[in-house]
């Protein structure tokens, strides 16, 4: 929808408004079938320096399982297009554990995806959200959820994968060649103040989260009118403690047990060390430097891993 006139105008109050470090990260996130040669030229005059693309699949039987608009053919052009386009800083985005994908089609994906020439992979396995096409199917029998074993063994296979080409699992789902890794996904992680702006758009400071209101009509008139319109959630010690365990448990940098007790003071430093100190002795998580890491099988369970040091 947006072309490059409609880019123009919003970096010019960016830049108007905000003071921007000179090498800041930008990133333009959009589907395969989008970023067409012709798209791609118009945009080279902007600071654009990322390029973020929707691939979820290189196989056009799971292209339409997901009722994605592109095709096989359109995932390698984007790529591609990017690629002639100057952008030498690129992220696909992948799906696994899809109904009726083997552990061979995953391979294949995979193998695809690191001979493309990307330096980023962001791979999700598939969840059957409540109130999506997908888990309706699934209540009515039309597919299965793959086991967990399967799983767990295609988290491995990418784990394999993209260490051998050189990338690192920097965080449980993502996956850079050094000096690759999204700063924007690592400010959340380290819990930066961010500013979002436009219709659905979320904001956080430190102590409370902000998500502006959906309806663009109503986003407008209420900026028409000097105000924004959002609602927002204080945050209390035990919602900021458990955003912290969940968000840097699921890093490579792991929970710095010194900075939990400094942000949220010993007793909870203390309760985060008891209730995991029995998946230390199991080897499900390392501790060292007074930090504690997940290990490779400790990943494949950190949800439970997650629900026994999260405080309510």
């Amino acid at each position: 929808m947006l072309q490059a006139q409609d880019f123009e105008n919003i970096f010019t109050a960016i830049f108007k408004h905000y003071s921007v470090s000179p090498d800041a990260e930008i990133t333009f996130e959009a589907n395969s079938d989008d970023l067409t040669s012709e798209y791609l030229s118009n945009l080279s005059a902007l600071p654009f320096n990322r390029i973020s693309i929707g691939i979820q699949s290189f196989n056009d039987f799971f292209l339409q399982l997901l009722n994605r608009r592109h095709s096989r053919e359109q995932a390698f052009r984007s790529i591609e297009n990017a690629q002639k386009a100057g952008f030498n800083s690129i992220n696909i985005d992948l799906i696994y554990g899809l109904p009726f994908q083997t552990l061979k089609n995953w391979e294949e994906e995979l193998n695809t995806a690191l001979n493309t020439g990307i330096q980023h992979i962001s791979a999700y396995g598939l969840t059957y959200e409540a109130g999506t096409e997908f888990r309706n199917m699934l209540d009515n029998g039309n597919i299965e959820a793959l086991s967990d074993e399967t799983m767990n063994e295609m988290y491995k296979m990418l784990l394999d994968k993209t260490k051998v080409a050189g990338f690192e699992a920097y965080e449980i789902s993502n996956f850079a060649l050094p000096g690759f890794h999204s700063r924007h996904n690592s400010a959340y992680w380290n819990y930066k103040p961010y500013i979002g702006i436009g219709p659905s758009a979320h904001s956080y400071n430190g102590n409370s989260r902000q998500w502006n209101c959906h309806s663009i009509t109503d986003y407008i008139q209420a900026i028409s009118e000097n105000r924004i319109s959002a609602e927002e959630e204080n945050l209390s010690l035990y919602n900021r403690y458990n955003d912290f365990v969940m968000v840097s448990l699921r890093t490579a940098k792991g929970i710095d047990l010194t900075r939990l007790e400094a942000q949220f003071g010993t007793e909870l430093k203390n309760y985060c060390f008891e209730n995991i100190n029995s998946f230390i002795e199991t080897g499900h998580v390392k501790y060292s430097d007074n930090t504690l890491r997940l290990s490779i099988d400790g990943v494949l369970i950190s949800d439970s891993i997650l629900t026994k040091i999260m405080r309510v």
